[in-house]
């Protein structure tokens, strides 16, 4: 079976091997862009915070989302869902649902805010990476139990 990410299993081993993507493509990662924006800032808002206080919107909107990604990629995605879904939800909705700017946002807020200020943003940054790992592998564990069976058709993207 063709290897979806490359010899090295890191992705494609060179530009060239990238395959061209219309602009129905692109169009669709900003849909599914705007889409992830809102559903942050609507997170945000339900869930506010000050520049000194543990940043729990953001935290539940990273872990959650590299869960989602986690159960994507290595599951769902194999299956014969068209390039265009998977970027508009991939890069698109959940690339700005998610950020590491906004995590690091948070870290120098929380840094400034006062002397806890460090030690919340200290906890933040741990708690933020060891989960976000974890919900990571935990979807890529499920996403691998939802993968399609031997006699499913996979992608064409990814089949021999």
């Amino acid at each position: 079976m063709h290897n979806p990410v490359g010899p090295e299993g890191l992705g494609a081993s060179s530009v060239a091997d990238v395959p061209p993507r219309p602009l129905a493509h692109l169009l669709a990662v900003f849909s599914g862009g705007i889409v992830g924006t809102a559903l942050r800032l609507l997170l945000d808002t339900v869930v506010p915070h000050t520049d000194g206080q543990f940043p729990v919107s953001t935290f539940v909107i990273n872990i959650s989302g590299s869960f989602v990604l986690g159960v994507l990629v290595s599951g769902l995605w194999l299956r014969n869902v068209p390039s265009i879904v998977k970027a508009g939800i991939g890069p698109g909705l959940l690339g700005s649902f998610t950020t590491f700017s906004a995590l690091v946002l948070a870290e120098v807020l929380l840094v400034q805010a006062d002397p806890v200020g460090a030690a919340i943003a200290a906890l933040y940054l741990v708690l933020s990476l060891g989960l976000g790992l974890g919900a990571a592998f935990a979807g890529l564990v499920l996403g691998s139990r939802l993968a399609p069976s031997p006699e499913v058709d996979l992608d064409p993207e990814f089949a021999e």
